[in-house]
């Protein structure tokens, strides 16, 4: 049970990680498409420094969940080899698996629209352009 309690406890802070990058990600972006509409209306003429900000945060939040995805994954190898070990000594039973955590793909499917966000903001293309 105790490893279950630990597994689970990654992934909490795993969801932590999740929330403070997407909330970096959704601000940035929102702050690019703000001022990007705003200059396309010619209200703001020079929107430099508000997109380049947006673009920051959202590389922030990149960068941040691929952090926590990093740390995530090393964690659960070092406890999916601790638990071998105590299997293979007679300390634990190995009767349940390991599933795989939803916490972990859901990470993986925010980086992946995190890095399709901000190519879209730089590059002017793909589905956010």
């Amino acid at each position: 049970m105790s490893f279950q309690r630990t597994r689970m406890s990654a992934d909490r802070t795993l969801m932590s990680v999740i929330r403070t990058s997407l909330s970096l990600i959704g601000f940035g972006f929102t702050i690019f498409q703000f001022f990007q509409k705003l200059r396309d209306q010619n209200v703001v003429m020079h929107a430099g420094a508000a997109r380049n900000f947006g673009i920051a945060l959202v590389g922030l939040g990149i960068v941040m969940l691929i952090g926590g995805i990093i740390y995530h994954i090393q964690f659960m190898l070092h406890l999916r080899h601790q638990r071998d070990a105590m299997i293979a000594d007679g300390l634990v039973h190995g009767e349940s698996q390991f599933p795989v955590s939803l916490t972990l793909l859901t990470a993986i499917i925010l980086l992946l629209i995190g890095v399709t966000a901000i190519v879209s903001m730089i590059f002017n293309i793909g589905p956010f352009g």
